[in-house]
Protein backbone atom coordinates (compact mmCIF):
# COMPACT_ATOMS: atom_id res chain seq x y z
CA UNK A 1 0.00 0.00 0.00
CA UNK A 2 1.48 3.49 -0.75
CA UNK A 3 2.78 5.31 2.17
CA UNK A 4 3.32 9.26 2.39
CA UNK A 5 6.34 9.81 4.11
CA UNK A 6 7.84 12.87 5.33
CA UNK A 7 11.64 13.84 5.20
CA UNK A 8 12.62 14.81 8.45
CA UNK A 9 12.70 18.89 8.22
CA UNK A 10 9.14 18.47 7.03
CA UNK A 11 9.88 20.20 3.97
CA UNK A 12 8.74 17.38 1.28
CA UNK A 13 6.43 14.90 1.05
CA UNK A 14 6.78 11.55 -0.58
CA UNK A 15 4.44 9.19 -1.79
CA UNK A 16 6.02 5.80 -1.76
CA UNK A 17 4.52 2.66 -3.08
CA UNK A 18 6.25 -1.16 -2.09
CA UNK A 19 5.50 -4.51 -3.60
CA UNK A 20 2.69 -6.77 -1.67
CA UNK A 21 5.31 -9.51 -2.30
CA UNK A 22 8.16 -10.69 -2.98
CA UNK A 23 9.31 -10.40 -6.41
CA UNK A 24 9.39 -13.99 -8.09
CA UNK A 25 12.29 -12.65 -9.92
CA UNK A 26 15.29 -12.86 -7.85
CA UNK A 27 17.85 -9.84 -7.56
CA UNK A 28 14.90 -7.61 -8.69
CA UNK A 29 13.31 -5.36 -6.09
CA UNK A 30 10.96 -1.88 -6.72
CA UNK A 31 9.20 0.39 -5.63
CA UNK A 32 6.99 3.34 -6.71
CA UNK A 33 7.91 6.92 -6.38
CA UNK A 34 5.68 10.26 -6.48
CA UNK A 35 7.28 13.85 -5.35
CA UNK A 36 4.62 16.12 -3.33
CA UNK A 37 6.98 19.62 -4.22
CA UNK A 38 10.39 18.71 -4.72
CA UNK A 39 12.95 22.32 -3.81
CA UNK A 40 13.96 23.63 -7.08
CA UNK A 41 17.39 22.13 -5.60
CA UNK A 42 16.32 18.82 -6.27
CA UNK A 43 17.69 15.61 -4.54
CA UNK A 44 20.67 14.29 -3.88
CA UNK A 45 21.01 9.93 -4.69
CA UNK A 46 23.04 8.52 -2.83
CA UNK A 47 24.95 5.42 -4.16
CA UNK A 48 23.81 2.10 -3.50
CA UNK A 49 25.43 -1.18 -4.55
CA UNK A 50 22.90 -2.12 -7.29
CA UNK A 51 22.17 -1.17 -10.90
CA UNK A 52 19.06 0.88 -10.87
CA UNK A 53 16.16 1.14 -13.16
CA UNK A 54 14.05 4.44 -13.16
CA UNK A 55 10.65 3.51 -15.43
CA UNK A 56 9.06 7.26 -15.58
CA UNK A 57 5.46 7.22 -15.52
CA UNK A 58 5.15 10.97 -17.77
CA UNK A 59 3.18 12.91 -14.98
CA UNK A 60 6.52 15.10 -15.18
CA UNK A 61 9.73 13.80 -16.11
CA UNK A 62 12.41 13.83 -13.98
CA UNK A 63 15.98 15.62 -14.67
CA UNK A 64 18.69 13.40 -13.37
CA UNK A 65 22.25 15.34 -13.71
CA UNK A 66 25.64 12.86 -13.48
CA UNK A 67 28.41 13.18 -11.89
CA UNK A 68 29.95 14.79 -15.00
CA UNK A 69 26.89 17.27 -15.36
CA UNK A 70 25.43 15.68 -17.72
CA UNK A 71 21.42 15.94 -17.97
CA UNK A 72 19.41 13.22 -18.60
CA UNK A 73 15.22 12.41 -18.93
CA UNK A 74 12.59 9.92 -18.65
CA UNK A 75 13.29 6.52 -17.85
CA UNK A 76 16.90 5.94 -17.20
CA UNK A 77 19.35 3.33 -16.52
CA UNK A 78 22.30 3.88 -13.71
CA UNK A 79 25.45 1.43 -12.99
CA UNK A 80 26.38 0.19 -9.81
CA UNK A 81 26.83 2.66 -7.34
CA UNK A 82 25.26 5.26 -9.60
CA UNK A 83 29.32 6.54 -10.85
CA UNK A 84 29.15 8.76 -7.80
CA UNK A 85 26.40 10.75 -5.67
CA UNK A 86 23.90 11.81 -8.83
CA UNK A 87 21.00 14.86 -8.26
CA UNK A 88 17.22 14.16 -9.45
CA UNK A 89 15.30 17.72 -9.95
CA UNK A 90 11.71 18.29 -11.35
CA UNK A 91 8.32 18.41 -10.03
CA UNK A 92 5.29 15.87 -9.82
CA UNK A 93 7.50 13.06 -10.84
CA UNK A 94 6.27 9.54 -10.94
CA UNK A 95 8.67 6.79 -11.33
CA UNK A 96 8.92 3.25 -10.42
CA UNK A 97 12.68 2.54 -9.50
CA UNK A 98 13.77 -0.81 -9.41
CA UNK A 99 17.05 -2.53 -7.89
CA UNK A 100 18.53 -4.84 -10.02
CA UNK A 101 21.46 -7.20 -8.40
CA UNK A 102 24.46 -6.89 -10.37
CA UNK A 103 24.07 -11.00 -11.03
CA UNK A 104 21.41 -10.13 -13.10
CA UNK A 105 21.48 -6.72 -14.63
CA UNK A 106 23.39 -8.38 -17.72
CA UNK A 107 20.78 -10.45 -18.50
CA UNK A 108 17.92 -8.08 -17.89
CA UNK A 109 19.46 -5.17 -19.77
CA UNK A 110 21.50 -6.64 -22.26
CA UNK A 111 24.26 -5.15 -21.22
CA UNK A 112 26.64 -5.66 -18.34
CA UNK A 113 27.08 -3.49 -15.72
CA UNK A 114 30.95 -3.24 -16.37
CA UNK A 115 29.33 -1.61 -19.84
CA UNK A 116 27.26 1.24 -18.04
CA UNK A 117 30.44 1.94 -15.99
CA UNK A 118 28.28 3.57 -13.22
CA UNK A 119 27.49 5.79 -15.99
CA UNK A 120 23.46 7.19 -16.31
CA UNK A 121 21.83 6.25 -19.29
CA UNK A 122 18.50 6.58 -21.38
CA UNK A 123 16.41 3.21 -21.30
CA UNK A 124 15.80 4.66 -25.21
CA UNK A 125 19.88 4.27 -25.46
CA UNK A 126 19.63 0.46 -24.34
CA UNK A 127 16.32 -0.63 -25.50
CA UNK A 128 14.87 1.44 -28.38
CA UNK A 129 11.30 1.21 -29.06
CA UNK A 130 10.92 -1.36 -26.53
CA UNK A 131 11.69 1.17 -23.93
CA UNK A 132 8.76 3.08 -25.42
CA UNK A 133 6.20 0.46 -25.43
CA UNK A 134 7.04 0.17 -21.81
CA UNK A 135 5.93 3.46 -21.21
CA UNK A 136 2.92 3.18 -23.12
CA UNK A 137 1.70 -0.01 -21.20
CA UNK A 138 2.37 1.55 -17.72
CA UNK A 139 0.26 4.29 -18.65
CA UNK A 140 -2.52 2.38 -19.66
CA UNK A 141 -2.29 0.91 -15.71
CA UNK A 142 -3.57 2.76 -12.64
CA UNK A 143 -2.57 1.02 -9.58
CA UNK A 144 0.98 0.69 -8.17
CA UNK A 145 0.66 -2.72 -7.80
CA UNK A 146 -0.49 -3.40 -11.60
CA UNK A 147 2.40 -1.57 -12.66
CA UNK A 148 5.03 -3.72 -10.46
CA UNK A 149 3.31 -6.81 -12.01
CA UNK A 150 3.81 -5.75 -15.85
CA UNK A 151 7.32 -4.64 -14.95
CA UNK A 152 8.02 -8.21 -13.41
CA UNK A 153 6.39 -9.77 -16.12
CA UNK A 154 8.95 -7.67 -18.68
CA UNK A 155 11.71 -8.56 -16.17
CA UNK A 156 11.09 -11.84 -16.13
CA UNK A 157 10.90 -12.21 -19.74
CA UNK A 158 14.28 -10.86 -19.93
CA UNK A 159 16.43 -12.43 -17.65
CA UNK A 160 14.89 -15.90 -19.02
CA UNK A 161 16.23 -15.12 -22.53
CA UNK A 162 19.72 -13.63 -21.04
CA UNK A 163 23.10 -14.29 -20.43
CA UNK A 164 23.72 -15.16 -16.33
CA UNK A 165 26.88 -14.37 -14.71
CA UNK A 166 29.16 -17.13 -13.92
CA UNK A 167 27.82 -18.79 -10.68
CA UNK A 168 31.59 -18.30 -9.13
CA UNK A 169 31.24 -14.64 -9.42
CA UNK A 170 27.75 -14.74 -8.06
CA UNK A 171 28.68 -16.87 -5.01
CA UNK A 172 31.39 -13.73 -4.77
CA UNK A 173 28.93 -11.30 -5.48
CA UNK A 174 26.63 -12.84 -2.40
CA UNK A 175 29.49 -13.31 -0.14
CA UNK A 176 30.49 -9.62 -0.19
CA UNK A 177 26.64 -8.41 0.36
CA UNK A 178 26.05 -10.78 3.80
CA UNK A 179 29.21 -10.17 4.98
CA UNK A 180 28.62 -6.55 4.71
CA UNK A 181 31.24 -5.36 2.79
CA UNK A 182 34.08 -6.82 5.51
CA UNK A 183 34.84 -10.51 3.65
CA UNK A 184 38.57 -9.52 1.67
CA UNK A 185 39.09 -10.24 -1.43
CA UNK A 186 42.08 -12.78 -0.76
CA UNK A 187 39.54 -14.75 1.21
CA UNK A 188 37.31 -14.85 -1.26
CA UNK A 189 39.93 -15.74 -4.11
CA UNK A 190 41.68 -18.63 -1.32
CA UNK A 191 37.31 -20.13 -1.11
CA UNK A 192 37.60 -20.21 -5.03
CA UNK A 193 40.38 -22.10 -5.77
CA UNK A 194 40.89 -18.79 -8.03
CA UNK A 195 44.23 -16.15 -7.75
CA UNK A 196 43.47 -12.42 -6.81
CA UNK A 197 44.09 -11.49 -10.72
CA UNK A 198 41.61 -14.28 -11.90
CA UNK A 199 39.02 -12.91 -9.33
CA UNK A 200 39.63 -9.60 -9.99
CA UNK A 201 38.87 -10.01 -14.05
CA UNK A 202 36.22 -12.07 -13.89
CA UNK A 203 34.08 -10.33 -11.04
CA UNK A 204 35.12 -6.77 -12.67
CA UNK A 205 34.05 -8.35 -16.17
CA UNK A 206 30.81 -8.92 -14.66
CA UNK A 207 29.93 -7.22 -11.88
CA UNK A 208 31.23 -3.94 -13.21
CA UNK A 209 33.50 -2.47 -10.18
CA UNK A 210 36.31 -4.75 -8.84
CA UNK A 211 36.02 -6.74 -5.95
CA UNK A 212 37.55 -4.87 -2.95
CA UNK A 213 35.61 -1.67 -4.37
CA UNK A 214 32.24 -3.81 -4.75
CA UNK A 215 32.89 -4.54 -0.56
CA UNK A 216 33.72 -0.85 -0.03
CA UNK A 217 30.57 0.03 -1.86
CA UNK A 218 28.26 -2.57 0.34
CA UNK A 219 29.97 -0.99 3.88
CA UNK A 220 29.41 2.19 2.74
CA UNK A 221 25.63 1.52 1.83
CA UNK A 222 25.37 0.07 5.31
CA UNK A 223 26.87 2.55 7.23
CA UNK A 224 24.71 5.27 6.17
CA UNK A 225 21.51 3.01 6.74
CA UNK A 226 23.17 3.30 10.48
CA UNK A 227 23.73 7.02 10.50
CA UNK A 228 20.22 7.92 8.52
CA UNK A 229 18.49 5.57 11.65
CA UNK A 230 20.23 8.11 13.87
CA UNK A 231 23.23 5.83 15.20
CA UNK A 232 26.37 8.16 16.09
CA UNK A 233 29.39 8.11 13.66
CA UNK A 234 31.84 6.32 16.23
CA UNK A 235 29.54 3.37 16.81
CA UNK A 236 28.42 3.14 13.06
CA UNK A 237 32.65 3.45 12.44
CA UNK A 238 33.13 0.94 14.97
CA UNK A 239 30.38 -1.26 14.34
CA UNK A 240 31.07 -1.32 10.13
CA UNK A 241 34.64 -2.14 10.06
CA UNK A 242 36.20 1.09 9.50
CA UNK A 243 39.79 1.64 10.86
CA UNK A 244 38.20 4.38 12.62
CA UNK A 245 35.50 8.02 12.51
CA UNK A 246 38.19 9.17 9.68
CA UNK A 247 37.84 6.42 7.73
CA UNK A 248 34.05 6.52 7.69
CA UNK A 249 34.13 10.03 6.89
CA UNK A 250 36.31 9.61 3.83
CA UNK A 251 34.07 7.00 2.41
CA UNK A 252 31.21 8.97 2.91
CA UNK A 253 32.62 11.92 1.40
CA UNK A 254 33.98 9.26 -1.53
CA UNK A 255 30.85 8.44 -2.47
CA UNK A 256 28.30 10.12 -1.23
CA UNK A 257 29.90 14.11 -1.41
CA UNK A 258 28.88 14.89 2.18
CA UNK A 259 29.73 14.67 5.44
CA UNK A 260 28.44 11.28 7.79
CA UNK A 261 26.48 14.18 9.87
CA UNK A 262 25.22 15.03 6.32
CA UNK A 263 24.62 12.08 4.97
CA UNK A 264 22.32 10.91 7.49
CA UNK A 265 19.59 13.38 6.66
CA UNK A 266 19.48 12.67 3.13
CA UNK A 267 16.21 12.76 1.72
CA UNK A 268 16.16 9.38 -0.60
CA UNK A 269 17.62 7.43 2.59
CA UNK A 270 14.80 9.23 4.50
CA UNK A 271 12.18 6.96 2.59
CA UNK A 272 14.23 3.92 2.35
CA UNK A 273 12.59 2.20 5.16
CA UNK A 274 9.50 2.10 3.18
CA UNK A 275 10.69 1.74 0.07
CA UNK A 276 12.31 -1.32 0.67
CA UNK A 277 12.18 -2.76 3.82
CA UNK A 278 14.41 -4.69 4.02
CA UNK A 279 17.35 -2.37 3.77
CA UNK A 280 18.94 -5.13 0.93
CA UNK A 281 20.62 -5.20 -2.02
CA UNK A 282 18.94 -6.73 -4.44
CA UNK A 283 21.00 -10.34 -4.33
CA UNK A 284 21.08 -13.56 -6.32
CA UNK A 285 19.10 -16.16 -3.27
CA UNK A 286 20.06 -19.55 -4.09
CA UNK A 287 23.51 -18.63 -4.56
CA UNK A 288 25.77 -21.86 -5.05
CA UNK A 289 27.76 -22.56 -1.87
CA UNK A 290 31.98 -23.34 -2.03
CA UNK A 291 30.87 -27.18 -2.53
CA UNK A 292 29.85 -26.27 -6.11
CA UNK A 293 32.28 -23.59 -7.23
CA UNK A 294 35.52 -24.50 -6.36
Amino acid sequence: MPSTVRERDDAVAWDVASSARRSRVAGVTMAGFRDRGMAPEGHRLIPHPAVTLALDLGAGPPVVEDVAGRQHRGSLVAGVGLGGAVWVRGQDIACVQVRLSPVVARAILGVGPAELDGCVVTLDDLWGRQASRIGEQLGEVSSWQDRFALIEALLARRREAGSPVEPEVAWAWHRIVVSRGLVRVERLAAELGWSRKRLWSRFHAQIGLPPKRAAKLVRFDHAVHRLAAGHDAAGVAADGGYADQSHLHRDVMEFAGVTPAAVAHEPFLAVDDVAWPSHGTPDQPGAPDRAHVA
